[in-house]
């Protein structure tokens, strides 16, 4: 639940800043006629975004077991890939972010209305198709669908109050501190993910070694107790994983940590000395 609602949160406050930059540019250029046309396309992007959760779901319903495993590795796998992208994607883009939203929708007002929708809608349906994913990779873990669909829903709830909050300015937070802890704990969410994804590839019958467990701490991580779930749910911290799979997780979770934490800001120019003047001969 908890790794489900840390999804939702920070994909949805992602898309709730982009929402929140396009309303005041057009409030602020008073062109609050157009906001319609912003809620049309938000509106398309969160209905395609549940269709495509739905169509995951539904397809892995009707496969058989063997078949159903390896859908739901390919699903982990590719839910990996857009999380570690969308991950230092933000931590580069964010700054920038509002400019270029604001230029492309100053561009799309000129265009006409399905220019302006289509912003608000391209903007959005990333965010969206990448929860749907995310949700889908995390909720492969849990015994029901109960918890994640509970966790990703508080998650956007959460992000809607604190994206309304900054656009109301009744909130200040740090968005620069904000985004780099959340991007730590969704690396290790992702790591979780990956690791699932080579279980499933394992159980599909795709890679081998299911059996060969690289440890076991069932003595300390008991697999009937709450704290074990939390791990479990959060992480996907198993108390006899395959060797297979601790070595992909360690395999991901080693160097994206280091490209993370690595400073990306590069250090100012000093500038030039002022040349003195030369006096008249």
């Amino acid at each position: 639940m908890f790794a489900s609602y840390l999804i939702g949160l920070r994909e949805g406050l992602e898309a709730t800043l982009v929402v929140s930059i396009l309303v005041a540019f057009l409030v602020k250029s008073d062109r609050r006629d157009r906001l319609p046309l912003v809620w049309t396309g938000v509106t398309a992007a969160v209905a395609l975004s549940v269709g495509f959760g739905a169509l995951l779901t539904f397809t892995a319903a009707q496969l058989g077991s063997q078949q159903h495993e390896l859908f739901d590795a390919i699903a982990s796998l590719a839910a990996t890939v857009f999380v570690t992208f969308m991950i230092f994607w933000m931590r580069k883009a964010a700054r920038r972010m509002s400019g270029e939203l604001r230029d492309k929708l100053s561009g799309a007002l000129q265009l006409g209305a399905g220019a302006v929708a289509g912003v608000a809608f391209l903007a959005v349906v990333r965010e969206g198709l990448e929860t749907a994913l995310l949700w889908f990779a995390a909720a492969q873990g849990a015994t029901t669908t109960a918890s994640p669909l509970t966790g990703i829903s508080l998650g956007l709830l959460t992000s809607v109050a604190l994206g309304w909050g900054l656009y109301r300015s009744a909130l200040k937070i740090n968005l620069t501190t904000f985004f780099t802890w959340t991007g730590l704990l969704l690396i290790l969410v992702a790591a979780g993910i990956f690791k699932y994804g080579v279980h499933d590839l394992q159980e599909s019958g795709v890679l081998p070694g299911l059996n060969a467990h690289a440890f076991d701490i069932s003595g300390v991580l008991d697999p009937g107790a709450w704290y074990s779930a939390l791990v479990n749910g959060m992480f996907n911290i198993t108390a006899t994983p395959s060797v297979l799979e601790t070595v992909a997780w360690i395999a991901y979770l080693a160097p994206v940590l280091i490209l993370f934490l690595r400073p990306s800001g590069k250090a100012p120019a000093r500038p030039a000395a002022p040349t003195s003047a030369q006096p008249a001969s």
